[in-house]
């Protein structure tokens, strides 16, 4: 199923002869071995050789040897160098500090550091609030991880989590204008990590917790949120919660369905899937049945904990048992954030007709996307070379951009539910099965959800 996509990006810098089919030649031997050319530039021009950067998107790294390979067996063509265009993006980090005050000369040095900078000490010594006012804590969000649950390759731990924490801050400042910066901690340890984000709380407005491994993650979130003053929110969890429940609105619009009718099958009982099926809940399905690696979740099972046994006496109201694929038949909704390839055609054709499918594992989905659209008619992924991708990017960074500007002190549900409904909201008339939530570059996404989120704080009263 994987196909070659911007993720794996190489670009090969080869000498050639300079004949007149020679970039036909080059260019003819990627779309051989199943590379995408995406850019073809020529860096030198010599009497007797050409040098040519040749740009394309590739699977994983035996599909760049395949490349390499096709090149260098070109009569006279020769392959000086292969880079690979994620790691040149990730060199040195993707971040940077800048200050916002023009450092120029003795009289601007001495307001923004000393002796001038004693007196907003002083100030917010006196008025703790003040920080609000007069330091970064009003814009800056902290991301914070122990690196036990990495997008999906596990437990890599918090040097190898930093690269992702660092394209989160990246995305916060790009769509929401929200200083985020990566807090990466050298412990698994739930105690530790509580007292760590504590101590660290007074420089940040909001904390978002990240890529911290169920159900550990559950424990972390609710005892920062009675402890803290400021928004605590992990986004693998309400993130996705919120752009499900967007997209699912739009979806069963496509198909005329309402959700108090609907059967909802929901694969994977970890932080996402809890998640979202705590807050679909608000929204009054007819049924939620859960499923995890042991079947479905229903009282009658031995090893439920905390958070499964909360899921087996709210959810599935008949208490059945079976396997994902029982939960399958007559379902209207089936949502999936567990593990590739669950199921196939064959038992999407036992839903019920006009079935939506969100098959949300990441990179491989628990269907195959082609697949699931022989019989269900919304599809919806994780992926970005497939339509309609549930991303967390459409939630976070209006969220936060929301709190900070309500100075909110909590999160609530209404808020996520007031976020989902502005995802929604975004799409209008522009709705098809193929198009149920915007796009993540969609401008009026991270306002819309700004705005709803600081409407939803002022009413719930957790506004400053």
């Amino acid at each position: 199923m994987p196909v070659p996509g911007p993720g794996y990006s190489i670009t090969v810098r080869v000498e050639a002869p300079p004949s007149a089919s020679a970039a036909g030649d080059l260019t003819s031997a990627v779309g051989r071995v199943g590379g995408v050319l995406t850019a073809f530039d020529v860096v030198e021009s010599h009497a007797d050789a050409i040098v040519v950067d040749i740009t394309a998107n590739v699977v994983n790294a035996d599909h760049v040897e395949h490349v390499r390979e096709a090149l260098d067996a070109l009569p006279g063509v020769r392959v000086r160098k292969v880079s690979d265009r994620t790691f040149l993006m990730h060199l040195g980090g993707k971040l940077s500090v800048s200050p916002k005050v023009q450092l120029r000369n003795r009289d601007d040095l001495s307001r923004a550091y000393t002796p001038g900078v004693a007196r907003v000490c002083q100030a917010i010594a006196a008025n703790p609030a003040d920080a609000r006012r007069l330091t970064i804590k009003r814009n800056t969000v902290a991301v914070v991880t122990d690196g036990s649950a990495v997008l999906g390759l596990g437990n890599i731990g918090p040097a190898a989590a930093l690269p992702v924490m660092e394209g989160k801050a990246a995305l916060f400042k790009k769509f929401a204008d929200v200083d985020a910066w990566p807090v990466c901690l050298d412990t698994q340890d739930t105690e530790e990590i509580i007292k760590i984000v504590k101590a660290l709380a007074p420089v940040y407005a909001g904390i978002n917790l990240e890529d911290i491994a169920a159900p550990r993650c559950f424990e972390i979130e609710k005892r920062l949120r009675e402890q803290l003053d400021i928004p605590v929110f992990h986004d693998d969890q309400h993130g996705t919660a919120i752009v499900v429940v967007a997209a699912l609105r739009n979806a069963l619009r496509v198909v005329g369905k309402e959700i108090e009718d609907c059967k909802i099958v929901v694969s994977g009982a970890g932080a996402a899937g809890s998640a979202i099926m705590r807050l679909l809940m608000h929204k009054k399905p007819g049924d939620i049945i859960a499923a995890d690696i042991n079947g479905i979740v229903h009282l009658g099972r031995s090893d439920l904990d905390e958070n499964l046994r909360w899921l087996a006496e709210n959810t599935n109201k008949d208490n059945v048992s079976g396997t994902l694929h029982d939960a399958l038949v007559d379902a209207d909704v089936f949502i999936g954030v567990s593990a590739p390839n669950l199921f196939g055609a064959d038992q999407v054709a036992t839903m019920a007709p006009d079935a939506v499918v969100f098959a949300l594992a990441n990179p491989d989905p628990e269907i195959d996307p082609l697949e699931a659209q022989k019989h269900a008619a919304v599809v919806a992924t994780g992926r970005s070379d497939y339509p309609n991708q549930i991303n967390n990017v459409l939630a976070f960074p209006g969220v936060f951009r929301g709190l900070l500007d309500a100075q909110a002190h909590e999160i609530t549900d209404e808020m996520l539910i007031a976020a989902a409904n502005a995802i929604a909201d975004v799409v209008d008339d522009r709705l098809n099965a193929s198009y149920i939530v915007p796009s993540v570059f969609d401008s009026a996404v991270a306002p819309a959800v700004a705005d709803a989120v600081k409407n939803a704080a002022r009413k719930s009263g957790v506004a400053g």
